[in-house]
């Protein structure tokens, strides 16, 4: 695998519009607008592209360990409805359970090294399920430990993830810094899955997991040649650890559009969890689909996510911030109800995949889009000492719900159904979009800053 070099000057680390443009050593020099415009792009941001390079191979291994678990789980493992449930719950148990002290303890940790060890720890975890499944020790009661450290080292590689691209990109640069970490995450959605489906028609489900080991091995190895020097705020004495996690929450809550945004996330991310819980047992089992087909209709469907990203920064400009956030909500609703709908569809003749496909496309871009609007808002509202404790809270409410909603997927999906049970999330899903669909964001272009909240 090939490195970049390292900086042979001060411009190499320099933000995007600070570089120089004369060439002191006689080399022939740049013009001034071509150097700003080439510049302007975090691309050309060394410090960023690190963090950039390692957040890609971290996605595309969560990706192809997303299709690979489930489906070692229903298919080698025979998961009940019920094991499914629990296993979605254990992924993100630990948003609810350690999310608000992951926050204040990350505001005072050095945000770098928490994501390289995050990433370590993620691969030692994956290593366990890889040597259990080769040796034939698998076991459902395994992939939901497993999860629960997952979800741990998530916790803290997420808070650190989001407080860290402020300080190394700039607030100026803070939009384009998240559209083109969701771009990465879009192209992993629509990459992954359908890579890890035709992999697993040669490979066993546990042998997939490994190249996700050696992903997060290698995204740990560039985040650890990123050289910023991180400023860490001074901590009083005798501040307590009770009350950071109190002003975060109290930031959180106290600002009324983020609290209407968090009303939203969490409420479609609950019933979210619930289709999550039952998805594969749905398309493998309900639908008749292969694991092949599975994997190339959420590759296919993630497209939406990929133009998503790429046209966040100019829908948010040309409808307005606030507009963007209220109308991505109201699109996603009817982009969930064709995921239940694709079995009666079917039976009137339309495939199950063209279905599926138009759901997951509409329902990525709209997320995509919805996603870079509320984060970037959230980065420039919130003062840079908070920020962990900020994105900590902000995960705490909108993933706590999460463990619940992967739980009530499988018992209803256990005692009603699946079918039934997706058109509960789907109904669910449509709770969430009164919050920021009937408030002042669908008035708002531009949305407040830090500035205007400290006025």
């Amino acid at each position: 695998m090939s490195h970049d070099p390292a900086p042979t000057d001060a411009a190499q680390d320099a933000p995007p519009d600070t570089a120089p443009v004369a060439a002191p050593d006689g080399r022939r020099a740049v013009a001034p607008d071509v150097a700003s415009a080439r510049r302007r792009s975090l691309a050309f941001h060394r410090n960023f592209r690190q963090l950039w390079i390692g957040d890609a191979l971290g996605q595309l291994g969560a990706q192809l360990t997303l299709i690979a678990l489930p489906v070692y789980a229903v298919e080698t493992l025979h998961a009940t409805e019920l094991e499914m449930g629990v296993l979605t719950a254990a992924e993100t148990i630990a948003f609810p359970a350690i999310g608000l002290l992951v926050g204040a303890w990350v505001d005072r940790m050095n945000k770098r090294r928490t994501l390289i060890v995050a990433d370590v720890v993620r691969a030692a975890a994956l290593a366990v399920v890889v040597v259990a499944g080769l040796t034939g020790h698998g076991s459902v009661p395994l992939l939901v430990g497993v999860a629960v450290v997952m979800s741990c080292a998530t916790v803290f590689f997420d808070v650190a993830h989001q407080s860290y691209v402020p300080g190394l990109v700039g607030l100026e640069h803070i939009a384009e810094g998240n559209a083109k970490l969701q771009a990465t995450q879009s192209v992993a959605i629509a990459v992954g899955p359908g890579l890890g489906g035709q992999l697993l028609r040669v490979v066993t489900a546990p042998a997939l997991v490994g190249v996700t080991v050696v992903t997060y091995l290698v995204s740990a190895l560039f985040v650890g040649r990123i050289r910023h020097d991180e400023d860490l705020p001074p901590r009083a004495p005798d501040r307590s650890l009770r009350r950071e996690i109190a002003e975060g929450l109290r930031f959180v809550v106290g600002q009324p559009l983020l609290r209407r945004i968090v009303a939203t996330t969490g409420i479609s991310n609950l019933f979210g969890s619930v289709t999550g819980a039952l998805m594969v047992i749905y398309a493998l089992r309900v639908l008749g689909l292969e694991e092949a087909g599975l994997g190339a209709v959420l590759s296919a469907g993630a497209v939406g996510g990929v133009v998503g990203a790429l046209l966040a920064d100019r829908v948010t400009r040309a409808v307005g911030e606030g507009r963007t956030i209220a109308l991505a909500a109201v699109g996603w609703v009817p982009a969930f109800a064709l995921t239940p709908l694709a079995l009666p569809l079917s039976e009137a003749g339309v495939p199950v995949a063209a279905v599926l496909i138009v759901g997951q496309a509409v329902a990525t871009f709209c997320i995509v889009v919805y996603n870079v609007a509320q984060v970037s808002f959230r980065q420039r509202l919130c003062p840079p000492a908070l920020l962990g404790r900020m994105n900590a809270s902000v995960r705490f409410i909108v993933w706590g719900g999460m463990p619940l909603g992967g739980l009530l997927g499988g018992v209803l999906g256990t005692h009603l159904g699946v079918v039934p049970t997706l058109w509960v999330a789907v109904a669910g899903t449509a709770l969430a979009v009164p919050p920021v669909a009937l408030s002042p964001l669908a008035r708002l272009r531009d949305l407040p800053t830090r500035a205007d909240a400290a006025s």
